[in-house]
């Protein structure tokens, strides 16, 4: 990621948290034009209280944040805190204090560790790097995505750019800021030609922003121009300012949006736009109030389009500001539906609900009283929300070096919740105990790092009950990655990966030196049985050339044979195989094989009763609702009406050859959940979807058939 001339990041673990990034530095090494907006909660955090009576400046070099501790309502000590902070931040930085900004995020009401901060700022300003990603990680709490962004635009015939970080997830409510942020920019700007460039900003993107209705004790956003990019300076509003001011409104939206989308326990972003009212500020109080409603957000989350909700957060907005509008004359339309319009309309509702099921829904009002419009986001409101808020802080413990640890014992829930899980786990412990289980690694879950942990956990925690886990993984988006970095080009023909005999090298490389070596370590960590194979290790997968319809793609293979002998003298001591998807033919070559296949065929091999493929995906999806349970019959039915396209086909076929060669069920989850294998596998519902051969007889499928031209289901 390009980032502004004369800028340098660095993010790193002090120890404030016990296992993450929680310390970031923004630098930049010449005196930069700095400006704020800050909360509006009068409850103000430490480090706020110190950077608003300082901006704007003209002397500002950085701005370290932690994450972790909040430093609010700490009393003196708080500001002690901060001076403490900024001054040994200066002293590695070669700086005066004077010129460095801090900002805190996490936990209110515990007193700031600084001694850690002081401690750790050697290695913080060593690591300084022109990568806003380093940063961006450190300061997260509850976000659950790094968010940062980067935007160019010429002033003056010379490139100027712009970077923003930013944290935001839970306490998000408008009023000036709602989270921690920085733009760091190399333009040539004055003090209060930015100042006023970032309020204007505030007011359609932040301020536009509501997750939960809470504003934080800690909200900022700075502004750092150091103007390396050579521009003529920005004294006075004009044309320069306006140009600049427009890409910085484009960044301060994207990242409110960003916001939005990652509200602590949201599944959708929510976006409201309200056209129509007697005036811009009018507009924008209706839009947040439609997008802060409790009722809307439990709507969007459940999926129904209950635009009733809607126009009474409209009118009980509008009749206690005194607003001239009246509610009965809008026209709504949720998803470009249109579902009111002075009366209700006739739509079908199984339709909308299905297109409500995606990443993000729009509802647009027109309230037929004048020329006002705004946009404003939040989110939906899940049963994560309340257990994540719940928690917060009846599980967050201090440690006695000064640090926050999460006490997240059984204990802290309540004798019914407890009682229930239990129950529940301990019926199938005792059923799976001694069976095999084969799953399938793949998706996000292998790229987002507290996903991988808590799959390493569940595996762990399978074996510890009994069953014997044999984990086959992928890795398509890692290979795609590599050979681009490497001058090559990811090339494809109906979704399957043409791989040539440099290419294959590349494969290699990446699933077994690579990825298997990793997940092997991170999985010994936890329990220390894990062994790393390539199929090719004791020929334990066996291939041959696949041909598509004539078609050369390469050293691209399927499984002849699995070396059942060599999995079961590991599973029969202890041991837990990760299974790298490349195969040796009998021709002494190398073939790369579908993951999904390959773990089908191991399953198949070892007599496994389970089945596990880890997704992107909630499920087997028929119009946007999760099938939950379904035959193999079932399955089949919807590859040939259509239903199921795409990279799930190659996924589909996989499951069918496996239910119809004994392996008793199959289990298609999403991986971006955390413990999700464990969720469906020890509770009565589960979390994904169950395919199970109802009949008990083979499933007559054609597995040789080839996909439709055009649906990818590619091996990694």
């Amino acid at each position: 990621m390009k980032v502004p001339k004369g800028f340098l990041f660095s993010g790193i673990q002090a120890g404030i948290k016990p296992n993450r990034k929680d310390l970031a530095l923004v630098y930049s090494e010449a005196p930069c034009s700095a400006a704020g907006c800050f909360t509006r909660n009068l409850a103000r955090a430490a480090p706020v209280l110190d950077a608003e009576k300082r901006l704007p400046s003209d002397r500002m070099h950085a701005v370290v944040i932690n994450s972790g501790n909040a430093n609010a309502l700490t009393g003196p000590e708080g500001g002690k805190d901060v001076r403490l902070v900024c001054d040994a931040i200066a002293r590695e930085l070669g700086i005066s204090a004077k010129g460095v900004l801090s900002a805190s995020t996490g936990v209110i009401g515990h007193r700031l560790p600084a001694h850690k901060i002081v401690a750790a700022a050697p290695a913080l300003v060593h690591g300084l790097r022109p990568d806003a990603l380093l940063a961006a990680e450190a300061i997260m709490t509850t976000d659950t995505r790094i968010k940062t962004v980067t935007r160019m635009v010429q002033l003056d015939g010379k490139d100027v750019t712009l970077t923003c970080i930013c944290k935001g997830s839970g306490m998000i409510a408008p009023a000036l800021a709602t989270m921690i942020a920085v733009v760091a920019t190399d333009c040539a700007i004055t003090p209060p030609m930015l100042q006023s460039a970032l309020q204007k900003a505030m007011g359609k993107s932040f301020n536009a922003l509501t997750v939960d209705g809470d504003m934080s004790t800690n909200d900022c956003v700075f502004a750092l121009a150091n103007g390396a990019a050579r521009n003529a300076p920005i004294t006075d509003p004009g044309p320069a300012l306006e140009a600049f001011s427009e890409v910085l409104d484009q960044i301060c939206r994207q990242m409110a949006k960003e916001i939005a989308a990652d509200g602590e326990g949201a599944t959708k972003l929510l976006e409201i736009n309200v056209k129509g009212a007697p005036s811009e500020e009018i507009a924008l109080d209706l839009a947040k109030a439609v997008a802060g409603s409790s009722l809307v957000k439990a709507a969007i989350f459940g999926a129904d389009p209950n635009w009733g909700r809607v126009l009474s957060s409209i009118g009980a907005r509008a009749g206690t500001a005194g607003y001239a509008i009246d509610p009965a004359d809008a026209l709504v339309s949720v998803q470009d539906v249109a579902v009111y319009d002075r009366a209700p309309l006739a739509y079908d509702a199984s339709v909308l609900k299905a297109r409500m099921r995606e990443p993000e829904v729009r509802i647009h009002v027109d309230l037929r009283r004048g020329s006002g419009s705004a946009l404003a986001w939040g989110c939906d409101l899940s049963y994560d929300y309340v257990k994540i808020n719940a928690d917060y802080t009846s599980l967050i413990v201090a440690r006695p070096d000064g640090g926050v640890g999460k006490d997240d014992r059984l204990s802290n829930y309540s004798p019914t919740f407890k009682v229930q899980l239990l129950v529940e786990a301990l019926g199938y412990i005792r059923k799976f105990s001694g069976t095999r289980c084969v799953v399938k690694y793949g998706g996000a879950a292998m790229v987002k790092e507290s996903l991988k942990k808590s799959f390493c956990d569940d595996i762990g925690l399978l074996r510890s009950v009994g069953l014997r886990p044999i984990v086959v993984h992928g890795g398509g988006p890692e290979i795609t990655r590599t050979l681009e970095k490497l001058g090559g080009k990811a090339e494809f023909v109906d979704g399957m990966r043409v791989t040539n005999a440099s290419d294959l090298k590349v494969v290699e490389m990446v699933l077994t030196g690579a990825i298997n070596t990793d997940l092997v370590t991170q999985l010994n960590q936890e329990f220390g049985h894990a062994v790393g194979l390539s199929g090719k290790d004791g020929a334990l997968l066996r291939a041959r050339k696949l041909v598509q319809e004539g078609r050369d793609l390469g050293q691209v293979g399927e499984v002849t044979r699995v070396n059942k002998d060599f999995l079961e003298m590991l599973l029969q001591q202890g041991y837990v195989p990760v299974i790298s998807p490349v195969g040796l033919g009998e021709d002494g070559q190398s073939y790369n094989i579908n993951a999904d296949a390959v773990a089908a065929e191991v399953a198949i091999a070892v007599g496994a009763q389970k089945l596990i493929y880890l997704s992107d995906v909630p499920g087997v999806m028929k119009a946007g609702e999760l099938i939950a349970d379904l035959t193999a019959g079932d399955l089949e039915v919807q590859i040939a009406d259509g239903t199921i396209t795409g990279g799930m086909l190659a996924k589909a076929r996989s499951i069918l050859k496996a239910l119809s060669s004994g392996v008793k069920s199959v289990h298609l989850i999403d991986g971006r959940v955390p413990h999700s294998i464990i969720g469906e596998l020890f509770t009565d519902h589960g979390v994904g979807s169950l395919i199970t051969n109802a009949a008990g007889a083979p499933v007559p499928v054609n597995f040789s058939a080839k996909p439709p031209a055009g649906l990818p289901g590619a091996p990694q």
